[in-house]
């Protein structure tokens, strides 16, 4: 009755032991042995079909704005992973490159709300490679050899991935790392196989790596803006003759020729091995934000702290669209998605918090956020006004004191 019902036969106690341990022979045994497979084929086609209904890319687009051309790289290696058309001796190794702050990370991590993204793999493991930048480091990788100080103790990413062979390892700023570590992972990525200090081989040929880097990012960036403006060029000269055929300006791909004669040359004069690189299955580019998902970053920073708002203490807050551009002006190429998070905590959570601080804020209000023009100077800059909301629909404009100054 409980097989029947969709119990499943292969699930583990606290000591790691399925029902056939226990069952050792007679009809229970056989009848586990019979819905063992019964049940893995109809776990594979309800799997198959979630991802039918629910592609990857659109799981990935739930979660990260923009970088279209990244999320189809990823999303269609992964597909090759989970539906058994990859080769099992070698895992998948990915280089993500882009500048700091724009979703290299973000689209690194498998999971959100503790639902895994992707289904084949099991776990994630992080390792910030800024702290292996030294030659002896190498220890904390794989565990130190017999003999030295802490060998029993193990490796920070062997004793992981013993425990995890079939996760998502992310090497975060790889370039940061002393090449003896790179070293290391070079039959890391080959064979999908790691010897740690004690000699004992560990099998990760399951498991997905992860690098991000910053190296050649202001190339890119640079490379990507020119596009766009190629791109904003032809459809201005289209918009004359089809309405139809007008490109969005966020759907630039970077060109073979780029990547050979510019990026390639950087990665490796900064990795000096061809090795290493030939061992990447994709080298995925992050590029700068466009204007419309500066918008939806800005929307979705103001989300946040008015959720804050009101589970905090319970005010509403509202904006209008121009509120959305004028934040959208603090983004900064090099900082990305950070610039975004900085300039909505500089201007907008900065005035919030000083007028609670002043009582002028009502438990149970409802505040607007609106732009302010200054009309007397021109190249003045416009600022952010807090506004209370009635009953009525009438408005108040907050008048927050600036905090004094130390000598008084």
């Amino acid at each position: 009755m409980l097989l029947e019902a969709g119990a499943n036969p292969l699930q583990t106690n606290g000591l790691g032991h399925t029902a056939q341990a226990y069952a050792k022979e007679g009809d229970v045994s056989t009848i586990l042995q019979q819905w063992e497979g019964k049940f893995q084929e109809a776990q594979a086609r309800r799997e198959a079909e979630e991802r039918r209904r629910f592609p990857l890319e659109r799981r990935l687009k739930e979660h990260i704005i923009g970088q279209e051309g990244a999320i189809n790289t990823v999303a269609s290696a992964i597909r090759r992973k989970e539906n058994g058309w990859y080769d099992e001796e070698h895992p998948l190794v990915f280089l993500f490159l882009g500048s700091s702050g724009i979703g290299k990370c973000h689209l690194s991590h498998p999971t959100h709300k503790k639902k895994l993204l992707f289904g084949f793999l099991k776990g994630f493991i992080r390792m910030d490679m800024s702290e292996f930048q030294e030659k002896h480091e190498v220890a904390k990788f794989i565990g130190s050899p017999p003999g030295y100080v802490g060998h029993e103790e193990g490796g920070q990413l062997t004793k992981l991935l013993k425990a995890c062979p079939n996760a998502v390892v992310l090497f975060d700023e790889v370039d940061k790392a002393h090449p003896d570590v790179l070293t290391i992972m070079l039959q890391l990525f080959d064979e999908g196989r790691l010897t740690d200090g004690k000699g004992k081989t560990i099998e990760c040929k399951d498991a997905m790596f992860i690098m991000t880097s910053n190296v050649a990012s202001d190339d890119i960036a640079q490379h990507a803006l020119q596009l766009r403006q190629e791109a904003e060029q032809v459809s201005r000269r289209k918009l004359a003759d089809n309405l139809e055929d007008v490109q969005k300006s966020g759907d630039v791909t970077i060109s073979r020729q780029f990547k050979e004669s510019v990026i390639r040359p950087i990665l490796k004069a900064h990795f000096r091995r061809d090795e290493f690189l030939g061992r990447i299955n994709e080298i995925v580019y992050f590029l700068p934000f466009c204007h419309s998902e500066l918008l939806q970053l800005v929307s979705k920073e103001l989300s946040f702290w008015a959720k804050k708002a009101k589970q905090r203490h319970d005010i509403t807050l509202q904006w209008d669209s121009p509120v959305l551009d004028l934040l959208a002006g603090g983004y900064n190429m090099h900082y990305g998605a950070r610039s975004i998070k900085h300039e909505v905590e500089r201007r907008v959570v900065n005035q919030l918090a000083a007028a609670y601080e002043q009582e002028l804020l009502p438990k149970g209000c409802i505040l607007r956020l609106s732009v302010q023009s200054e009309d007397q100077d021109e190249r003045s800059t416009p600022s952010l006004r807090l506004e209370v909301v009635g009953e009525d629909s009438s408005s108040r404009t907050l008048d927050i004191r600036p905090p004094l100054s130390p000598e008084h």
